[in-house]
Parts: structure tokens; C-alpha cells; sequence
């Protein structure tokens, strides 16, 4: 499986292997081009240092978790570790023995990558994003909304692109994300202002999920995932994104 990430973190992302420790001559460093900061580490390590039993030597990969509860999550999966000589907080250790598979490796390599990289090279290469955006009951009534029709215009937000999905927070008395979406169509031109409002470009959002009001309120939001407030769209976290795809 080694070969394998090499020619994977080769043909995606066209990166070379490096090799900066002459005494540990086969592990290899995978950094970025521009910000020169690493993604993945490729290791052989004896199997007891890793709390396995053995000590024969296995391949490993270190990569980076940006989201400590997500992390959490990931090591509780056979086949990936608290990292091994790296910041157990942000960094796993994976297997490359075969106890997960390609597939699942990969993924964690492109996850990786992304929380490593630049700024302008996270917008460059970004697929489809998620966001939590607020609807509120004063001023628009969103349940009824969607009681009417599964597709509706709604203030677009900045960074939010087609493709994107939108979790919407509908706030008190409701407190809870009610609805997974589809943003379907961006940058309808509108010019809407009032005393509460400026709209400036439209979004076309499809309903694609509804949620029990009971299951992701504000106090769950808060003390699970770590989300304090809701004032406008925002990124969510790993492990929120996995709870609300269950």
C-alpha cells in the first residue's frame, strides 16, 4: 500500500516523494509546493512502539486532522492510531498494512491536504463545501416555505458556490437546524434593502433533507460541536458534518 500513496499523492496532487533524514532513509516527507508545510509522512515503524503487538516493522502514514473532535472519531477505527512522533492532537497514524482500505486512505491523504494548505490554494482546489446558514422566523418564514415547494431563493452568502450544501439554522423559538440543502444556482442579481436586510445576489437552495427540531439544537450544537453561535454562514466541522449525514 505504500506504492500505492506514492502513485496516488503523485498523479493527484504531483508531489514527490522527499527524503530529509539520512539515518531514517525510508521515510518520505509529501509537502506543498507553496507553503512548504507537510501532508503526509511515510514511515516504517516497529509494530510495539505503535501499542500493536509485535515488533515487526509497519508502513504508517502521518496526516493531519484539523478537527479535534473528528480526530477523536478516526481513532476509534481499527486501523488509525494517535500519531506516532507528531502533535496528537491535529496528526493520526494510519496503517498501510491493508486494515483499511485504499479508498478510505485516500480520502485521509485529501483531508490532509487540504487542512495543510494555503489559503489561496484551498480556494483554488476546493470541491463542494458545507455551510450552517440562519433563517429568521421574524423576518421569513422558512417552514412554510418549504411546506410550498422544495426550491427556494435565499440571501446568498459569501464563499457559497453551486454545489455547495447548507444546513439551515432556524432560529428561536425554533433553535435547531431543520433542513439539508442544495445550493443549485449563485450570483442572482437582487438589490433589496431595508431597515433589517441588504440582499445584494440571490442563491437557489433545493430541499434535500428534513431533521427532527429535537435532534441538532443550539445547546447540542454548542456543547457537542463546539458551534457558539449562528449570526451567519458558516463552515462546520467534520465531526458535525458526519452526525448530520447519519
Amino acid at each position: 500500500m505504500r506504492k500505492a500513496v506514492f502513485e496516488y499523492i503523485k498523479k493527484k496532487y504531483k508531489v514527490s516523494p522527499e527524503y530529509p533524514w539520512a539515518k531514517y532513509d525510508n521515510n518520505a516527507v509529501f509537502r506543498h509546493g507553496d507553503n512548504k508545510k507537510w501532508f503526509a509522512l511515510v514511515m516504517d515503524v516497529q509494530r510495539n512502539k505503535l501499542g500493536l503487538r509485535g515488533e515487526e516493522y509497519v508502513d504508517v502514514v502521518n496526516l493531519k486532522v484539523d478537527d479535534m473532535l473528528f480526530r477523536d472519531m478516526l481513532i476509534r477505527q481499527e486501523g488509525i492510531l494517535p500519531a506516532w512522533h507528531m502533535n496528537k492532537q491535529h496528526w493520526i497514524t494510519v496503517l498501510l498494512d491493508g486494515t483499511l482500505p485504499e479508498e478510505k486512505v485516500f480520502g485521509l491523504i485529501d483531508m490532509s491536504f487540504m487542512a495543510t494548505a494555503s489559503v489561496k490554494k484551498k480556494q483554488q482546489v476546493r470541491g463542494p463545501k458545507e455551510w450552517i446558514v440562519p433563517a429568521n422566523p421574524k423576518y421569513y418564514d422558512i417552514v412554510q416555505a418549504f411546506e410550498e415547494a422544495d426550491e427556494i431563493d435565499w440571501k446568498q452568502g459569501a464563499g457559497i458556490r453551486t454545489g455547495d450544501t447548507v444546513f439551515m439554522y432556524v432560529g428561536a423559538p425554533v433553535s435547531a437546524i431543520l433542513y439539508k440543502c442544495r445550493v443549485t444556482e449563485t450570483d442572482i442579481p437582487c438589490d433589496y434593502q431595508d431597515e433589517n436586510l441588504t440582499i445584494k445576489a440571490l442563491m437557489k437552495i433545493r430541499l434535500q433533507k428534513r431533521y427532527d427540531p429535537e435532534r441538532f439544537t443550539f445547546e447540542v450544537l454548542k456543547e457537542e460541536y463546539g458551534i457558539h453561535a449562528v449570526r451567519g454562514p458558516r463552515g462546520i466541522t467534520n465531526s458535525l458534518s458526519e452526525a448530520l449525514k447519519l
